[in-house]
């Protein structure tokens, strides 16, 4: 009974943390009033929708795991220009030289959430699709298929996300 009501606190602040710094980037205000009203807003939220997000009891907040979100979401947004240059030079090429295929990567977490979190960041850069996902493995739509190798693959899509994303979620 303790270690439920541990793990219930442990979620409903976690869930308060999110969405505070949530309000407080969606108002780019530190003023006293606003920060008291989204910790107020928060709690009421995260109270009442805890129950319904388990997704984030599994993160450990710490001085590191902030560092390695703030990090996580600059590579993530150098990777979405970088893949959104690279089909935009697809698309506006004479002659498209492509290999789309699908291919098999490894994940090194082992957070369901963890993963979800990697399959949707794959996704969301263009030019690659999660087509499914079974256990540590991700089947992925790549548009121009640069290696067949498992793991370069894994390197060449995954391996800058799983970096961040293993220190967050564990």
């Amino acid at each position: 009974m303790h270690a439920e009501k541990n793990n219930t606190m442990k979620l409903v602040f976690n869930l308060w943390l999110t969405l505070l710094v949530i309000w407080l980037i969606a108002n780019n205000s530190l003023s006293l009033d606003i920060v008291l009203s989204g910790a107020a807003l928060a709690a009421l939220l995260a109270l009442a929708f805890a129950p319904f997000s388990a997704a984030y009891g599994c993160i450990r907040w710490s001085p590191r795991v902030l560092l390695n979100v703030v990090l996580y979401f600059a590579v993530f947004l150098e990777e979405l220009v970088r893949a959104n240059l690279s089909v935009l030079r697809l698309v506006l090429s004479p002659r498209i030289h492509i290999e789309p295929g699908i291919i098999e990567i490894q994940t090194t977490l082992k957070s369901s959430v963890g993963r979800l979190v990697l399959a949707n960041s794959i996704t969301l850069t263009p030019g690659t699709l999660v087509v499914d996902i079974k256990g540590d493995t991700l089947f992925i739509h790549w548009i121009n298929v640069s290696t067949k190798d498992p793991a370069a693959a894994t390197r060449a899509i995954a391996g800058r996300f799983e970096k961040y994303l293993g220190v967050i979620y564990g």
